[in-house]
């Protein structure tokens, strides 16, 4: 578990904008100016994911550009270079919503609404990647095996949660990974 409602955010770092992500009754709020929440886990020993399956509770509010990285590293400013991201997106003018693996695998429905819980359900396994939004599948990407992109590519990594901007509101109820065989 990364994180469970009720849950402080001493597992994690927060780069660019501290106060974009924040406890507000329990939940994670990320809310301001671009900031991410990396996962570091224990005392700094940050955990390290290849094949693994994640969920994430969450509710959006109307337009609300959030994210999920995953396969990713700490940074201290700027969007995250290594990894990809799951797009939590209904009603923001971003053509790719939720379920998108961001500027690769991305989808025109997000399959919920702003304003409700959603459970999206992300797995990782080798070069594919599947999302699940509220039990249904909505996107399957492979990685090409001629995937140049060094950076923005799968691999292994942390998770790390978005604040994009002040007008997106993203609420996180809890998030859930475990690994997969690798």
């Amino acid at each position: 578990m990364l994180f469970e409602r009720g849950d402080d955010l001493s597992k994690w770092r927060i780069a660019e904008n501290p106060g974009s992500v924040r406890i507000e009754d329990g939940y994670i709020v990320c809310n301001g100016e671009r900031a991410h929440a990396f996962y570091i886990g224990e005392e700094g020993e940050t955990p390290i994911w290849n094949n693994f399956e994640a969920e994430i509770e969450f509710m959006t509010a109307e337009n609300t550009n959030g994210g999920l990285f995953f396969h990713t590293a700490w940074q201290e400013k700027g969007w995250p270079r290594p990894g990809l991201e799951c797009q939590i997106n209904v009603s923001h003018e971003d053509p790719r919503k939720t379920g998108s693996v961001y500027a690769f695998g991305d989808i025109a429905e997000p399959g919920h609404e702003d304003g409700e819980w959603v459970t999206l359900r992300l797995q990782v396994i080798d070069k594919t990647v599947t999302v699940w939004v509220d039990g249904k599948q909505t996107n399957q990407w492979t990685q090409p095996d001629d995937h140049k992109l060094k950076k923005k590519r799968l691999g292994e990594g942390t998770f790390a949660l978005q604040a994009h901007d002040p007008e997106s509101v993203f609420t996180v109820k809890s998030l859930k990974v475990r690994h997969l065989s690798d």
